[in-house]
């Protein structure tokens, strides 16, 4: 991932080994990562139970804020794939209880359509 695309809030696909070594000690029995993304400190994880936001704080990234939204609060989602001018796809999340959507811009690469396919299938089954 090149830092442009990580100073601009671009996510990139973490492979799924490095994210069960990454964050596995945050998942409950049987809860499996699905899907992965990291900008350059902070990361959103999808497991077969909730999204998990990732948030880094601070100069050094030591203090690490973890938060969960079970898919049962997640109300609607977008995507926007990316076009010829705008090569950034982006997703945006309602969650329950807050007005703004959470949002994610995903850089050239990044298949937004497996992470439209996670959302659809935890969120409308």
């Amino acid at each position: 991932m090149g830092l442009m695309s990580g100073i601009t809030g671009n996510a990139a696909k973490l492979d799924a080994q490095r994210a069960f070594e990454e964050f596995g000690r945050l998942l409950g029995s049987g809860e499996e990562i699905l899907g992965a993304y990291v900008l350059v400190r902070d990361s959103f994880i999808f497991t077969n139970r909730r999204l998990i936001l990732v948030d880094k704080q601070g100069m050094t990234g030591k203090k690490v804020d973890y938060t969960s939204i079970p898919y049962r609060h997640i109300h609607r989602f977008s995507v926007e794939t990316a076009g010829h001018f705008d090569m950034d796809a982006e997703m945006k999340i309602w969650v329950a209880g807050h007005g703004e959507p959470i949002k994610k811009e995903f850089r050239k690469g990044v298949d937004i359509y497996e992470v439209q396919a996670i959302l659809a299938q935890y969120i409308a089954p």
